[in-house]
């Protein structure tokens, strides 16, 4: 992958990390976690298509398509255990 195609890869990973964002609401804990988990999705994706051989949407060195899929993935899934709590059971008390 050249330079150029990281760059133009990073840029689009980072605006689907912000409509995710924009779509979700939250704090800028979320955004930064959004941002980080759709370029970490994104180049997960690519390297996932390019290693299976699946070409969707390929924009030079670059499989568009999978790296989409990949970012949506890694935003589902991170915000979905991002939601999950911990769990105190009911009547215990940590206070002394």
């Amino acid at each position: 992958m050249t330079i150029p195609s990281i760059v133009f890869g990073s840029i689009v990973a980072l605006l689907i990390g912000a409509l995710f964002h924009l779509l979700r609401d939250g704090g800028f804990g979320r955004l930064v976690l959004y941002l980080f988990l759709s370029i970490a999705g994104f180049f997960a994706g690519h390297w996932v298509g390019n290693w299976r051989g699946w070409i969707l949407f390929p924009i030079g060195p670059l499989d568009l398509g999978m790296a989409i899929i990949g970012s949506l993935v890694f935003l589902g899934i991170g915000d979905w255990l991002s939601l999950v709590g911990a769990h105190r059971p009911a009547g215990r008390n940590d206070a002394v």
